[in-house]
């Protein structure tokens, strides 16, 4: 009988058989977060609504992006729609 190291498989076969088996564990945790990332809750949508026109551009003139004359003209513009 074949018992121990001496006649048995030679240590090349250990160290094939020790990364056949990091390997498939790889491949099932490969697999488990791809799973998750198709079929996981994604973050590509936005938590909070698009804002309407109207507060977009209030918004632009307090931070002083335009001057009130143009806030005026696109605000009559928006409402005119």
């Amino acid at each position: 009988m074949m018992y121990g190291w001496g006649n048995g498989w030679g240590a090349g076969m250990w160290i094939v058989m020790a990364v056949a088996m990091v390997i498939f564990w790889a491949i099932v945790v490969f697999g488990i977060v791809a799973l998750v990332r198709t079929f996981g809750h994604t973050h590509d949508q936005p938590s909070v609504p698009p804002a309407d026109p109207e507060s977009i551009l209030r918004e632009r003139l307090a931070r002083g992006e335009i001057d009130e004359e143009a806030f005026r003209k696109t605000l009559a513009a928006l409402r005119e729609k």
